[in-house]
């Protein structure tokens, strides 16, 4: 019998270790009814549990190997489960509202489950439908999601052929504003800048270390594919996924793309399966094939007003290159990413073949002719969520179906649809039977061969990216390892020396920067009104400080009484005017659409189109999305008050302004009424103060434009890169791409060498 080490790591779960000489280390449940096998001296899983070694579960053997072998084992069924993409699943789930779920049939507070069991939910998709790939959202802890992991793979490995769950996530590494360095460290996971503020960087090296990182704390949550890096390049800066890209230039995202998936893919020493892959490496899902920054009037395909990306300045290529020249093109041995999304835009009038104007992933010609015929990508596309449901509710609503251009189609016949596009994936379908309809269409159009070996195709690619992670050898996690791992202090610090280089100086009149410590500072509470956020849930009015007031004392002495200060902060955001619609304009007979503003005062689109590029032509929507002539208020058009107060309040005294930028920003109704201007895209307050207070000189650039004004915004083309007249400040300095300020001006550097554009 072989060396078995034993951990019992939940109640019911024992997991047996069994250690290979120059192999692998085999992980199983004793519950799961798998047994080890001995062969040539070497131990293997018998997974479908039929006492012989089937070539699927032979680790010598390469992973496509393995992944052909199990799919031509498995049945339609089987594959149908293992081509859905869960809903969202937080640890341990809610018990009210989109993602509610039970346990054992009642609430989670009344169950008396453990925050790691599973809900009746994933037992239900896990056994009847077959699923394997799990999204998760919150965690409650590391040690509960390593324990909840656990579960989650005892179970799978207990049914079928023992097939693994492949979990994942969204970007979960966002900055806790409020949060100190050393508070944070060991507790959390590493907080780093939004993607955005990764870009400001222009650093790649910065982009590949947070990869690494990022994967090995995946891995230790037991999280095997990442749902990222987004590598729109943001063309339209009202788009609000702006924060979420590198930015508007297409080469700096290639390099940054190319950099965030070598990260995250990459295994090397001991931790190398083959390669490149392994242990440490988190298989990245790409997004959104072939590029979702140019929807119309910068409105998003979340909600049905955003469903059309247009291209009035014919530059469909570009919006290609991060994919084709980046994350298809690595440094690293693992050579391309191994998932890839389509975003939910239908791409206007971007189909030469079919002549189709469907949403992305419907699309034959974007997922077949072009992404695997013409470049040649073998790996996985999965579909952005809920695609395949039906559209309910307001046109700006976020929390409906999404199945834009198909709209007319059954749900099942949308599943056959993205089958014969070339789509191997659901996002956000929990459910079997739709697939297998599909599944019969295809066999009474094209035959019972034909369709098997379609399915079989999509298998294999799925299979694929378990395989070469290691997950069927050992899927098992040491929940207090994992404990130590995530959110570690050396993390926790590359995190947030990163944040420190996201930080851009905009303006430092008379070198008013930095400030002197424990000078006498005044920062105005920031009042919001009630509103909604993106999900349409309704916020409350506040009234508050905009920052963690015991950290900025740690820098800076504080007073409430301007009199009384040496200088001022004021913390504002980008302005928020919404989605782009109105049910209150539709109510009153207007067609629904306005305008998004990147100013803070009221806006009127006089400079708007006469008529929109793109409308749906059913009798029941819109054709005509024009809004020229509306008017809209942002949310926190406060923000602007707060600033023009507080300039008259300090009566000459020094005025910053700390902005948190989620895309391009109007700063002419205010930039020539204060003295300085630092922006970041999501870091902690501790970071700002440092920067104030001289600790640590700043040197990052724009990511993207600033525009000058709204004319500007509306006349430049959606899917056009660096198009808009920039605004120029009281100093003479142009808020272009690539600007930013240290102590001793403007910086020109390497950096801005590479990648400033020449006017």
């Amino acid at each position: 019998m072989p060396d078995l080490k034993q951990s019992s790591t939940t109640e019911q779960d024992t997991i047996q270790y069994v250690t290979n000489n120059g192999g692998p280390t085999l992980g199983y449940s004793t519950d799961s009814g798998v047994s080890i096998l001995e062969q040539d001296g070497l131990f293997f899983k018998d997974l479908s549990k039929d006492g012989k070694l089937d070539k699927y579960e032979d680790w010598r053997l390469s992973a496509d190997e393995r992944a052909q072998d199990l799919a031509s084992k498995m049945t339609i069924e089987q594959i149908a489960g293992l081509m859905l993409y869960s809903r969202h699943q937080a640890i341990p789930a809610v018990s009210t509202g989109w993602f509610a779920s039970t346990y054992n049939g009642k609430k989670y507070e009344e169950s008396g489950a453990k925050p790691w069991d599973l809900t009746d939910e994933q037992i239900g998709f896990l056994a009847k439908d077959h699923l394997r790939h799990v999204l998760v959202t919150s965690v409650e802890s590391p040690e509960v999601a390593a324990r909840w992991s656990n579960k989650v793979q005892a179970f799978a490995e207990s049914t079928d052929y023992g097939i693994p769950a492949n979990n994942s996530s969204d970007p979960r590494h966002s900055s806790d504003a409020n949060s100190e360095f050393n508070a944070g460290a060991g507790g959390h996971i590493s907080m780093w800048p939004e993607t955005l503020g990764l870009a400001a960087s222009f650093t790649p090296e910065v982009t590949r270390q947070f990869g690494d990182i990022a994967a090995k704390e995946y891995r230790a949550l037991g999280l095997a594919t990442a749902l990222s890096p987004q590598i729109d390049i943001a063309t339209d800066p009202r788009w609000f996924r702006f924060t979420g890209t590198f930015g508007e230039d297409s080469k700096l995202t290639t390099d940054l793309a190319r950099a965030y998936v070598d990260g995250f893919q990459n295994s090397d020493g001991n931790q190398e399966i083959a390669g490149g892959w392994g242990y440490n490496s988190v298989n990245a899902m790409v997004k959104h094939w072939p590029g979702g920054g140019s929807g119309e009037a910068g409105r998003d395909a979340h909600y049905a007003c955003g469903k059309y990306a247009v291209y009035p300045g014919n530059n469909f290529d570009e919006h290609l290159l991060p994919f084709t020249e980046g994350a298809f093109k690595l440094d690293g041995k693992t050579g391309t990413a191994s998932a890839v999304m389509p975003y939910y835009t239908v791409s206007m009038d971007q189909d030469p073949v079919y002549g189709e104007n469907v949403g992305n992933s419907y699309s034959k010609y974007l997922v077949t002719d072009l992404l695997r015929e013409k470049y040649g990508y073998d790996g996985v596309v999965c579909t952005d969520w809920l695609i395949t449901a039906d559209e309910s509710g307001s046109k700006d609503s976020f929390l409906t179906g999404k199945p834009w251009g198909v709209e007319q189609l059954s749900i099942a016949e949308r599943h056959y649809k993205l089958l014969m596009a070339g789509v191997d994936q659901f996002g956000g379908n929990n459910e079997i039977e739709p697939v297998l309809e599909a599944y019969q269409m295809g066999v009474a159009e094209h035959g019972e061969e034909v369709m098997r070996s379609r399915f079989e195709k999509s298998a294999v690619r799925l299979l694929r990216n378990m395989f070469q992670l290691g997950l069927f050898e050992n899927p098992y996690l040491d929940a207090e390892e994992s404990a130590r791992v995530v959110g570690n202090p050396e993390f926790m610090r590359a995190g947030y020396e990163a944040q420190l280089k996201s930080i851009v100086m905009l303006k430092n009149k008379n070198q008013v920067l930095p400030m002197q410590p424990k000078s006498k500072v005044y920062i105005p509470k920031r009042y919001l009104p009630a509103g909604k956020d993106w999900f349409g849930f309704p916020t409350p009015e506040s009234h508050k400080h905009p920052v963690n007031m015991d950290i900025v004392a740690k820098y800076f002495d504080v007073t409430d009484n301007p009199d009384e200060a040496d200088f001022a902060i004021v913390f504002i955001s980008t302005p928020n005017s919404g989605t782009g619609y109105s049910q209150e304009d539709a109510d009153q007979g207007g067609n629904g659409y306005v305008p998004l503003s990147l100013q803070y005062r009221t806006y009127t689109a006089e400079h708007a189109r006469a008529h929109s590029l793109a409308g749906d032509p059913r009798g029941s929507d819109v054709l005509d999305r024009s809004y020229l002539g509306k008017s809209v208020t942002p949310h926190n058009t406060t923000d602007l008050d707060s600033v023009l107060e507080t300039r008259a309040k300090m009566q000459g005294k020094p005025v910053v302004v700390s902005m948190t930028l989620t895309n391009p920003t109007i700063v002419a109704e205010f930039e020539s009424e204060v003295d300085a201007i630092i922006a970041n895209f999501g870091v902690q307050d501790q970071a700002i103060m440092e920067i104030l207070s001289g600790s640590v000189e700043p040197s990052a650039l724009l990511p993207m434009q600033m525009p000058a004004n709204m004319r500007t915004v509306e006349e430049q083309l959606e899917d056009v890169v660096h198009d808009m007249e920039c605004h120029v400040d009281s100093e003479h300095h142009v808020y272009d791409f690539a600007f930013g300020m240290n102590w001793s001006g403007v910086i020109e550097d390497a950096r801005t060498a590479k990648y400033k554009k020449v006017k």
